[in-house]
């Protein structure tokens, strides 16, 4: 009974760590803005030395070399940083996650319970920042707490004799890289393993010729939540899972085949079996990296090479926007215009991501529809800044109505993005309830989608050329979706009182509706801020 409830203390400890530290990464994620991730990548597309810094820095923050890896993943699939960029991410972030090893040999588990006092108290009676600060402490002290409580539960392992035979029997590498990777691949975390096994150290019931291969298994295994992310995402996130998983292999192999060597390193960089066992998960990691970081450019022709696939890639931060160019209205109106149209694009890549997902439900692009949202709530706001600061500069009436369509302009787009996202979410609830559309409903969808993607591909070329002929199809295409969406509407009710349709599908299918007709009319505004501008410029030439 003892030694069951000893595993039941110990598995309580290791499932409030893994809480804590999802829970943890999910608050730091909110605390620290979208924005500052961002400017974090920007860091990322310097060099392969600055991603690795990032990646470094990105995982401190999170705690957690899989929620760095999984955000690469999706931004590498949102088509919002290259896949040679998002590589020193990568192995910067298997750098970062040993700091929780190490933490452990330093036994801040000791202190764990001071800190979560600390950071309720902070969270229960700070304000704003501050409680943001006291959620994080609590977490981050409650991963230790787990810890703790598994090394409490642990302490009477030493006298298992089954226990320590396991350890001395599994002589074999291989089988221990085996076990460690299964081990990290089911619970997502090569902290836990690697946490374990200093902790079994400390009770003095194994070395490091025993731990080390375990070392190894569970660095390899961290590579399967990269493939399990890559399961969803299209083939650029594909092939940073690829190149993840490479990454890893190759420091196994490297360390397998001088292993006695990397033995004799650990123990003379010190005595103490534990921090032997922090030093290998530093160690392989930093092997990898300097492995690696080298020849990047061509690791990322050959992935290209067994991945030949492209996506479209997309900057995560203003291309055209520069303060330098403030001195003249006229070109900082220009700059304004083309970064708008930029935003267009991704409204738009958005708008037919979302709509696929109505037919065919997809968490990849969900995810994607998520990551190009966030970028376009960041140009609106950048691009509302910049069109603040030409307010002002001395201008001239034309330049003026510019700037005041420009600053509803940018808004529109904004909405467009919205709307699309709403839609997706809304596809989300269709597939988890298994809702189903029937032919009657999909074919009025189809009909009124056609009308708004040519009134978004409309909308897109009157950012960059005035057409007054684009601007009536516009008009004439909003007429015919605002018919088409009353007929659906009843339409769908007539079914549904005839037994035709189901009437859970109700409810999704109009909010669907309404929301792509919202999308048509931002296309509309869109067309009379044109047509507005356009009338002016024509007056002050006359």
């Amino acid at each position: 009974m003892s030694a069951m409830f000893n595993i039941l203390t110990a598995a309580t400890g290791l499932a409030l760590f893994l809480f804590a530290m999802v829970r943890l990464t999910e608050t730091v994620r909110r605390a620290v803005t979208s924005t500052r991730i961002r400017e974090l990548f920007r860091y990322a597309v310097r060099t392969p030395l600055w991603g690795l810094v990032t990646g470094i820095v990105i995982t401190v923050l999170f705690q957690s070399s899989s929620a760095t890896t999984v955000l690469a993943v999706g931004l590498v699939s949102a088509g919002l940083i290259s896949f040679f960029h998002s590589l020193g991410v990568i192995l910067g972030a298997d750098i970062g996650t040993t700091l929780t090893v190490q933490l452990v040999v330093w036994r801040v588990t000791d202190l764990s319970p001071l800190l979560v006092i600390f950071g309720a108290l902070l969270w229960v009676a700070g304000k704003g920042k501050y409680k943001a600060i006291g959620e994080s402490i609590f977490y981050f002290g409650l991963m230790f707490f787990g810890l703790s409580i598994v090394a409490h539960a642990t302490e009477p392992l030493k006298e298992a004799a089954y226990f320590i035979s396991f350890f001395r029997e599994t002589t074999n590498p291989f089988l221990g890289v085996l076990i460690g990777c299964v081990f990290t691949a089911l619970v997502q975390s090569s902290a836990i393993p690697i946490a374990l096994l200093v902790i079994l150290a400390g009770h003095d019931l194994l070395v490091i010729e025993e731990a080390v291969s375990f070392v190894l298994g569970a660095n390899l295994g961290t590579a399967g939540t990269a493939i399990i992310a890559a399961m969803a995402a299209n083939i650029e996130g594909k092939r940073v899972a690829f190149s993840h998983a490479l990454f890893k292999c190759t420091g196994v192999i490297v360390c397998l085949l001088a292993l006695t060597p990397f033995v004799t390193l650990l123990k003379a960089a010190s005595a103490s079996v534990p921090q032997q066992i922090a030093l290998a998960h530093i160690l392989f990691n930093l092997l990898v990296a300097v492995i690696f970081v080298p020849i990047l450019p061509y690791f990322a022709r050959f992935a290209v090479m067994i991945f030949p696939e492209r996506g479209e890639i997309f900057s995560i931060w203003p291309d055209f926007l520069d303060e330098r160019l403030l001195g003249n209205a006229e070109i900082a109106l220009e700059a304004s215009r083309k970064e708008m149209e930029r935003e267009m694009i991704l409204a738009r890549r958005m708008c037919f991501l979302s709509m696929s997902l109505v037919s065919r439900f997809n968490s990849g692009d969900m995810q994607t529809i998520g990551y190009i949202e966030d970028v376009v709530n960041s140009l609106k706001e950048q691009i509302g800044i910049f069109l603040r600061r030409i307010s002002e500069l001395n201008l001239s009436r034309a330049t003026s109505k510019q700037l005041f369509l420009f600053s509803a302009l940018v808004d529109d787009i904004e909405r467009i993005a919205d709307h699309a996202t709403n839609i997706s979410e809304l596809a989300e609830i269709k597939a988890k309830r298994n809702i189903l559309f029937s032919e009657y409903a999909k074919k009025d969808l189809a009909e009124i989608q056609a009308l708004i993607d040519a009134n978004l591909d409309d909308a897109m070329l009157l950012m960059g050329t005035y057409s007054e002929k684009t601007i009536e199809g516009i008009f004439n295409r909003e007429k015919m979706i605002d018919r088409l969406f009353v007929a659906a509407q009843l339409g769908h009710l007539e079914r549904v009182q005839k037994k035709i349709c189901h009437s859970d599908a109700g409810p999704i299918y109009v909010r669907i509706l309404v929301n792509m007709e919202r999308i048509s009319d931002h296309c509309e505004n869109i067309a009379e801020y044109f047509r507005d501008l356009n009338s002016v410029e024509t007056e002050d030439e006359g």
